[in-house]
């Protein structure tokens, strides 16, 4: 099949699909998000308390996990927004176009899915270091 034949097939509908997708994506990086923001603060007011050093490693660890997280939200962000400029381009009718803005949001989608996994591979880090502490107990 020509490329461009296939280029000229995108319909408004394409991305349209990936918007409930992205919107799951996007509830599961603020809901890790707030989550990693309590931890850190209640972290933090221990720490104050115990002076336990084993709580700045955690919380450091957090502070990693958080960046990613913004990283992931942003590109989440950025590829719902490409998605519907691609089906503004789509409405005016350049498809040609809109499918490669399309294939980009993709591109970022991916992008941000692959954060997600590095996130959680550094999550298991920050497991270790709190059953370090209760090992330590």
């Amino acid at each position: 099949m020509n490329i461009h034949l296939a280029l000229d097939e995108i319909t408004l509908g394409t991305p349209a699909l990936l918007f409930s997708a992205i919107s799951l994506i996007m509830l599961a990086y603020t809901n890790r998000f707030l989550s990693y923001t309590q931890v850190i603060r209640n972290l933090k007011d221990r720490y104050l308390e115990t002076k336990n050093e084993n709580y700045i490693e955690q919380i450091e660890t957090l502070k990693k996990r958080l960046f990613y997280v913004r990283r992931m939200q942003w590109l989440g962000t950025s590829s719902l927004f490409l998605c519907v400029v691609s089906m503004f381009v789509i409405y005016v009718g350049l498809k040609i176009v809109a499918a490669y803005i399309f294939a980009i949001a993709l591109v970022i989608l991916a992008l941000s899915l692959a954060y997600s996994v590095w996130e959680i591979h550094i999550s298991s880090h920050s497991i270790n270091l709190h059953l370090k502490d209760i090992e330590n107990n």
